[in-house]
């Protein structure tokens, strides 16, 4: 009897230790995640919610930037609108343990002020809504918000109308024919989900040219005319047209076909993307806009986000995976400078890499890995064991499923 209990007792203290060892690794893998998005998005948030982010953020430029001038005023607003719109899930989520729920009122209040101060035109922060470039990261604004309506219930009436303004001074910039008209779109779908006077036109414009006229095969747009390899459907063209979809959708019901089409390319990508990062969570540096670092798999942490990965990808595994590049791109020496800002680089400190349209603002669209923070801890994502990614199974020897290109039919 005495032997049974015993055994029984070690049995038990098995499990103990091994629940502990999940645990522990979940909830490691979710604090790496919340200590790099802080250290990303503090100096933005809080110095413009200070109304000093002008003030206080460097202005680093591309070698071979195009306008010196023109970029360096939009670059405020790249760094806004794109940290917010990469951080809006989580803002958007509720509870948790104390020190993340403590976090994010913090943040959540940076926010409130960020967007005041960035809307109105007596603040020292007031950001430039007319341009180019300009409309561009209004539509990460707007995307923050359609990502996160506890943003925009909580805005003072005045700072609404504000927006809406800055939002609309945007439809008198002609896209580029290109990723770019989904920028316009976001900005309408936007509009669209908070009634307020959306252009169907503009919509219709950017899904028109992706889903009839744009698709490629196997998972992947042109962008335009011509087919890019680089990192752009992930980076833009996925997480808008899904986004766009499914927010024109909940309140017209006009693009069905298009929504289901659009997931089954969008899973398939997501598989793409997933074999793209290596055991060590490097991942092949091909095409413009490299040095937005994380940004580059915006949309498989977007799809992971929004649970509809495909059955071959286990979030755990998507998990793992998205923490090795996080660890890889942004644990990197040199990575940020002696006063927290980001460097330009994908490995540290790389000013080479940088596109004739690089800044420093450019370089928080990073920010976008970090959406599937606003999936609570509890869910499978957070919440399961760590799993190897494809590049760790068949690099160290184990079994793996062959990849096969998608096969649509219209």
């Amino acid at each position: 009897m005495k032997r049974t209990l015993l055994i029984a007792a070690a049995i038990c203290l098995t499990f103990v230790v091994k629940a502990q060892k999940k645990n522990t690794t979940v909830l490691s893998d979710r604090k790496v995640w919340l200590s790099y998005m802080d250290k990303v998005a503090r100096p933005v948030l809080a110095n413009l919610a200070a109304d000093q982010l002008k003030e206080k953020m460097p202005m680093e430029l591309s070698d071979r930037i195009d306008n010196k001038e023109s970029r360096s005023k939009v670059g405020y607003l790249e760094a806004f609108g794109r940290t917010l719109s990469g951080i809006s899930p989580w803002l958007q989520l509720e509870g948790g343990n104390p020190e993340e729920v403590k976090l994010r009122d913090q943040y959540r209040q940076w926010a409130l002020k960020a967007i005041t101060n960035a809307v109105n035109p007596q603040a020292k922060d007031y950001l430039q809504w007319n341009g180019g470039q300009p409309l561009v990261d209004a539509s990460y604004v707007a995307f923050a918000l359609i990502r996160c309506p506890w943003l925009w219930e909580h805005l003072d009436e005045n700072v609404k109308k504000q927006v809406v303004e800055a939002l609309k001074a945007t439809r008198s910039t002609v896209p580029v024919y290109s990723n770019w008209i989904l920028f316009t779109g976001m900005i309408e779908a936007f509009f669209c989900k908070y009634d307020l006077g959306y252009d169907p036109v503009r919509v219709e414009f950017g899904i028109r040219e992706f889903t009839q006229h744009w698709y490629v095969g196997d998972g992947m747009y042109a962008d335009g005319m011509a087919f890019h390899y680089d990192y752009y459907n992930s980076i833009v063209i996925h997480p808008n047209l899904m986004t766009i979809l499914e927010e024109v959708n909940a309140k017209k019901k006009t693009y069905l076909h298009e929504q289901e089409r659009e997931l089954l390319i969008g899973q398939r990508y997501a598989e793409i993307l997933e074999r793209l990062i290596n055991t060590d969570g490097s991942y092949p540096a091909t095409g413009r806009s490299i040095v937005y670092r994380g940004g580059v798999f915006h949309h498989l942490a977007n799809i992971a986000y929004k649970k509809q990965l495909p059955a071959s990808l286990k979030p755990a595994q998507v998990r793992s995976a998205l923490t090795a590049m996080l660890k890889k791109t942004l644990g990197a020496p040199e990575t940020f400078n002696k006063e927290g800002w980001l460097n330009i680089g994908l490995y540290g400190k790389q000013p080479g890499l940088a596109d004739f349209y690089i800044t420093t603002g450019s370089l928080y669209i990073c920010a976008n890995a970090f959406v599937t923070l606003g999936l609570p801890e509890t869910d499978e994502f957070w919440s399961a064991p760590a799993q190897p990614w494809t590049a760790v199974k068949i690099w160290t020897g184990q079994d793996a499923m062959a990849d096969h290109a998608l096969d649509i039919r219209k």
